[in-house]
């Protein structure tokens, strides 16, 4: 990672294969990666090693994501840590009210499962202020903008999406 201290990516989790994949594309891309299977583990593993970003899904047994994110903000060192959202229930009944409530008070950026690997680099990169290449600096404008589309269409009412969806096709 030329120009760049290697920072240290805390993984959160619960779906190993999930893990794991996060996991190889940050390693692959210089990163050192520590990984936890629930809220329980990563609170455990920060009070060992503070991460320079937490990767966190929402949905996950014993602690979910939104507890523990209402638990780290609690302590005044742990709260200034960035986390990025990696959720797949951004729409479902299981996560929908937990990522509202967390990008609005917290962590604005996630990003849905399945992940694009490049997506999912660009965007750590540019939470963590880091050197971006010309292709990294527009897939995290690519997941910043499908963000604020997703919360637009979120709130729209469904007059309006029928006339977006009537734009949309005629183009």
């Amino acid at each position: 990672m030329p120009g760049n201290l290697k920072k240290k990516i805390l993984v959160v989790d619960d779906e190993n294969d999930v893990r794991e994949f996060l996991k190889t594309a940050l390693v692959e891309a210089g990163f050192e990666v520590s990984v936890a299977e629930d809220g329980d583990v990563a609170m455990e593993n920060i009070k060992n090693e503070i991460p320079d970003l937490i990767s966190l899904d929402l949905v996950m047994p014993r602690k979910s994501g939104a507890k523990f994110y209402r638990e780290l903000s609690k302590h005044k060192e742990w709260s200034k840590i960035p986390v990025i959202i990696v959720t797949g229930h951004a729409r479902d009944e299981l996560g929908k009210a937990d990522l509202k409530e967390l990008t609005m008070s917290g962590p604005g950026i996630y990003l849905e499962k399945p992940v694009k690997p490049d997506n999912y680099i660009a965007a750590i990169k540019n939470i963590l202020k880091m050197d971006t290449t010309e292709d990294e600096k527009k897939a995290a404008e690519t997941v910043n903008l499908q963000n604020d589309l997703k919360n637009i269409i979120d709130n729209a009412d469904p007059d309006t999406l029928k006339k977006w969806k009537e734009l949309i096709e005629k183009k």
